[in-house]
């Protein structure tokens, strides 16, 4: 019986994914220090909400550039947020009135002007395999 389920789980581990896969390219990294910080939300509902993006990713800054390969997201509509924690904090620094004191990014390449943007701002479909190149706000 445990040779069945080994079996099993050899096969299940073999299987290809159906998911595509979204590479993030993050360019305009002035400091070579501190980790990407990238979230993946779903909704509008809880866009740009601390603790509720779908997926959590963190990247080692180590050059002026990074990409992050995702494989395990599947097909739908999703926005991308990113900011270099630079100091290695694990929190997006802001000054007194919310505006980051830290190199941040969206999907689309949205520059918020007066205000945070909207997930449709940011949103993307993703149903094939996908390049976003996100340049660094500063």
């Amino acid at each position: 019986m445990k040779s069945v389920l080994l079996l099993f789980g050899i096969i299940f581990t073999l299987i290809p994914s159906n998911n595509p896969q979204l590479t993030i390219k993050i360019s305009n990294i002035d400091k070579i220090q501190g980790e990407i910080k990238v979230g993946i939300f779903d909704s509008e509902t809880h866009f740009l909400k601390v603790g509720y993006a779908i997926k959590n990713y963190s990247i080692k800054v180590q050059d002026n550039t990074a990409t992050l390969i995702i494989t395990d997201l599947p097909k739908g509509d999703y926005a991308v947020t990113l900011y270099h924690d630079e100091n290695s904090d694990n929190k997006m620094n802001t000054n007194f009135i919310g505006i980051p004191k830290e190199p941040y990014g969206f999907s689309n390449n949205f520059a918020p002007k007066m205000s945070a943007p909207k997930f449709k701002d940011c949103k993307f479909t993703f149903l094939e395999s996908k390049t976003l190149n996100i340049k660094l706000l500063n």
